[in-house]
């Protein structure tokens, strides 16, 4: 693949995965009309784009992603004492049983991890039809309409007040499922993710933000599975070339996203992507069917 194809490939990646309007959708579309085709190992290229996004969200919340990994650890450590302490009870000593989710970032580490099984579930169940879908513009074309359709909720719903710990793990679950449904080309998981946030109730910065950071597991999750087949990925030298170029650029576009988007949520500016979800939509289909 020329290394010009990569550029643009990587620049629409980064803006396309943080503004609500599908990166693998578009870049469905943008490979269907330069006529990009890395045959096996076009999933590895897509899921390499989504690891320069996944840099860019450690470089934007690096603080907030520090503090959740620290207390993540220190869940760990209390559970495993709870434990010590359920087996001292048997021998009659006293002794107290430690409260495991006792803060803001304790607490948003478990919804995260209640947000990503549902994840892995749509995204097992959905992985067959996904990877069918990918080489069918038709369908990031009907999907985009589906995000318009989300993203107009988002802007006419009401802001809610939720944060940490007023969310309730079935908030979580919910949301998991919004960003499983969002495996489809062209359903904007940062959109549809958005959405559901807000419908539960949360406050809009928080839920912008824990869109973002939700996503680590199950991008981490897709490099992981991916990199296993890697072995058995034939790419040529421009292709290594073009897909580490690609990753580096959606890296620096993400970030400029991210801090795009955080500014965004101030006002009810979301019906602007919905309606260029619509129309490049209804290009998709238009291009399909022509």
């Amino acid at each position: 693949m020329p290394i010009w194809k990569a550029v643009i490939l990587g620049v629409i990646q980064g803006a396309a995965e943080f503004l609500p309007i599908s990166s693998s959708g578009h870049l469905v579309i943008v490979k269907e009309v330069l006529g990009v085709d890395l045959g096996g190992g076009g999933v590895f290229f897509d899921v390499m784009l989504h690891l320069g996004t996944l840099l860019a969200i450690f470089v934007a919340f690096w603080k907030d992603i520090k503090r959740l990994i620290v207390e993540g650890l220190h869940i760990v450590g209390d559970i495993f004492y709870n434990i010590g302490v359920l087996f001292r009870k048997c021998f009659r000593k006293k002794c107290h049983f430690r409260k495991v989710v006792r803060s803001s970032y304790r607490k948003m580490v478990v919804l995260i991890l209640v947000s990503t099984f549902p994840t892995g579930i749509l995204g097992i169940l959905l992985s067959d039809m996904i990877k069918m879908a990918n080489g069918i513009i038709l369908v990031p074309g009907i999907c985009l309409l589906i995000t318009a359709m989300f993203l107009f909720i988002a802007d006419f719903a009401d802001e809610g007040i939720k944060r940490p710990k007023e969310a309730s793990y079935g908030n979580a679950c919910c949301v998991g499922l919004a960003q499983g449904l969002a495996t489809m080309p062209g359903i904007s998981r940062s959109g549809t993710t958005i959405t559901a946030c807000i419908l539960c109730g949360f406050e809009k910065r928080f839920a912008v933000k824990y869109s973002f950071i939700m996503s680590i597991p199950a991008v981490l999750g897709a490099v992981v599975l991916e990199l296993k087949d890697f072995e058995s990925i034939h790419f040529s030298n421009q292709d290594i070339t073009a897909c580490i170029v690609a990753t580096v650029i959606s890296a620096i576009v993400g970030y400029l996203s991210i801090c795009f988007m955080m500014r965004l949520i101030r006002g009810k500016k979301y019906k602007y992507f919905s309606i260029y979800c619509i129309i490049i939509g209804f290009v998709a289909v238009g291009y399909y069917f022509i």
